[in-house]
């Protein structure tokens, strides 16, 4: 076994990977950005070694700098984790070349498996069955040999980045120029395949462990059908859909596939498979490293599936046959990320102000978070993992969902109440899953309005902190905020608020006779009665709970109400000061201005103060975690305020424009 190991990674993969090099004794070396300078996989590391500046390409997808922490720490080995450089064969080969165990496998399975094209060919040879299609130079003339619905995706691409389903043939031409400029883009090659679409798929991979020494077994099967925009959201295993015989079956063809490249280390092949009739199944790429998903096989199969790429790299022999690998209980995973689903699943960042992550009581959450961590747009916006695990799959899916409610992350807002509704969607508890169910559903699992009770608690604790803490001794009776007037009715406290995405909200608070608490919501019709006493504050532990209505309501909560968190939603309560934005005008405040839908860099700007725009037209773009988003002109009028330039740093929120409309420029 190795004596140090350098992680080439960073976040939760990072912390990950060094939990089981702590737990065989072996020396753990992180790697840091200038970004990442207090993160959590830093502080866990035994050895932490700088690398360069935040952007990826000067660190952590720097093979030279790599190289070079790896010599200054005495590292043997070195840990790709997933994503960065995980499935680049030149990393791989630079690793052999100076002397590091590349901890995966070799450069030439990597490169192999890495051409979706020469993969399809290869495992195709050792009798694995694949998609049917073409691809270039022939890609049109075969994509209507297949007739529509087909699927264009990049040869040299992963993840579903750069993938285009097309369902018209008129629209090839169009879309083939589209999937080439993404993939080009995305990995600097514009290479494409085209593939017979399969309607309602079901997304199934089986995790496969192979030795140096010519031993190859599979450890059974992840379904992975719960995606949107292609990307994976939840994983389980094993899948509702296979029985035994099919199991089996997928299970050798993805060891054949394994052995086809020469494999050595763990490894997945995935497989897309017709609902209607799981004995179809088709092979469609390898992936040549382990798998976001891979807790939920170590669940089932209790085995740790980095410590065998530890053992496998340091030359050790699969002590296992394929007889030997037996499936207990069932696990399922959800992805928490920092994107707003109110907010159209727009990536998120700030400040992890408040956190907490269930473990225990077959809860597992693999992470790299810690309170004040920073969450910016310059990575994957995946924050933490959280696994569950049963006896069987209702006990699993019911853990999982209880460990979402717990968790916390105020500061950023994440996916995590959206993945506890999934969880609870009909198709969902019934297995009958497909990887177009997410995108079907999501209208119906993001709530359009905020809680009445979010705005009551966000107000309360504002009008708590108004008065003096309990204890603090003498306070200036005239000062109270309990309303009182001579010889009349209590007047109201108002606080205006808003939810970033909604209309702002007034919330009146005052205090009655008794010693209660009443609140008035934008002018209702009556007020509704809070708890007894003063209003509340939160425990130690910023539990925050009180009574609206006799109804009693308990958050995870800012002391000044700022966030609020509930069932692993959270909503950022801002002041609203209505005189300010009367003040500025409705172009700051209405449909003429153009504010940044979420933290990141601005990339491309295409207009000047006093260019003419027309309704929809593209102005600007917005990057943020490997996503662009392009501001549009809301209509026709003038370009009268522009406040960025190419490379500016913007704030969610934020004023990017202002475009006046032709009529109030004539004024």
């Amino acid at each position: 076994m190795f004596d140090t190991v350098l992680v080439a990674n960073r976040g939760e993969i990072a912390v990950r990977v060094i939990r089981t090099l702590r737990a065989l004794g072996v020396r753990s070396v992180a790697v840091f950005s200038d970004a990442d300078a207090d993160a959590r996989h830093v502080r866990e590391a035994d050895t932490a070694v700088r690398i360069g500046p935040a952007p990826a390409a000067e660190s952590y997808l720097s093979v030279r700098r790599l190289l070079e922490a790896a010599a200054r720490t005495g590292a043997q080995a070195v840990h790709p984790g997933y994503g960065f450089l995980a499935e680049n064969a030149d990393f791989a080969r630079a690793c052999t070349d100076a002397g590091l165990v590349f901890i995966g496998p070799t450069a030439e399975s990597i490169a192999l498996m890495g051409d979706k094209i020469r993969a399809k060919e290869t495992v195709k040879a050792a009798g694995v069955p694949v998609v049917p299609g073409g691809r270039d130079p022939e890609l049109a003339e075969a994509a209507r040999e297949l007739g529509a619905p087909v699927l264009l995706k990049p040869s040299a691409g992963g993840g579903g980045k750069g993938m285009r389903l097309v369902r018209d043939l008129s629209l090839l031409e169009e879309e083939i120029s589209a999937a080439r400029r993404e993939a080009r883009a995305s990995f600097g090659d514009d290479t494409l395949l085209v593939e017979r679409w399969v309607d309602r798929p079901r997304h199934i991979e089986i995790q496969v462990l192979a030795d140096g020494h010519g031993n190859v077994i599979h450890l059974g099967e992840r379904e992975c059908s719960l995606q949107r925009r292609h990307q994976k959201i939840i994983e389980e295993a094993p899948s509702v859909l296979l029985d035994e015989g099919t199991r089996a079956s997928m299970g050798e063809a993805a060891v054949q596939a394994a052995r086809s490249c020469g494999y050595r280390g763990a490894g997945t092949v995935e497989f897309i498979v017709p609902g209607s009739d799981p004995s179809s199944y088709y092979f469609m790429e390898m992936n040549t490293r382990l798998q976001v998903e891979h807790p939920v096989t170590e669940l089932i199969t209790g085995l740790d599936l980095v410590e065998w790429q530890l053992r496998v790299a340091a030359g050790e022999q699969l002590p296992y046959e394929q007889a030997d690998i037996r499936l207990t209980g069932h696990a399922v995973e959800a992805r928490v990320c920092a994107e707003d689903p109110a907010r159209g699943f727009l990536p998120s960042g700030g400040t992890v102000l408040r956190l907490h992550e269930p473990q225990g009581d077959g809860i597992r959450t693999d992470s790299g978070l810690s309170e004040g961590t920073e969450i910016g747009s310059l990575y994957d916006p995946m924050l933490s993992k959280v696994i569950a695990y049963g006896p069987d799959r209702a006990t699993a899916i019911r853990k999982l969902r209880a460990a979402l409610a717990e968790t916390v992350t105020l500061g950023v807002p994440t996916n995590a109440g959206f993945l506890r509704r999934l969880l609870a969607h009909p198709a969902v508890v019934a297995g009958e899953l497909d990887t177009g169910l997410v995108e079907r559903e999501v209208d119906g699992l993001v709530p359009d309005e905020v809680p009445a009770e979010i705005y009551a608690a966000a107000a309360l604790l504002r009008h708590a902190a108004l008065a003096p803490a309990p204890g603090a001794g003498w306070a200036d009776p005239f000062a109270a905020v309990d309303g009182w007037r001579l010889g009349g009715e209590r007047a109201w406290t108002p606080h205006h608020l808003r939810v970033p995405g909604h209309e702002p909200v007034t919330v009146s608070v005052r205090s009655t006779p008794d010693g209660g608490t009443e609140l008035l919501l934008d002018d209702a019709d009556k007020p509704l009665r809070g708890s007894g006493g003063p209003p509340p504050r939160p425990s130690a532990d910023h539990r925050f709970t009180f009574r609206l209505d006799g109804l009693s309501h308990t958050f995870a909560a800012l002391p000044d109400g700022t966030w609020l968190g509930r069932d692993g939603d959270a909503w950022h309560v801002r002041d609203h000061d209505p005189v300010a934005a009367a003040l500025t005008g409705t172009a700051h405040s209405g449909a003429d201005s153009l504010t940044a839908p979420m933290p990141g860099t601005v990339t491309v700007v295409k207009v000047a103060v006093g260019d003419e725009v027309t309704a929809g037209q593209s102005l600007l773009v917005v990057e943020a975690m490997k996503m662009e988003h392009v501001i549009s002109a809301p209509h026709a009028g003038t370009v009268a305020e522009l406040d960025v330039t190419p490379g500016t740093t913007v704030a969610m929120d934020q004023v990017l424009a202002v475009i006046a409309p032709h009529e109030e420029v004539a004024q």
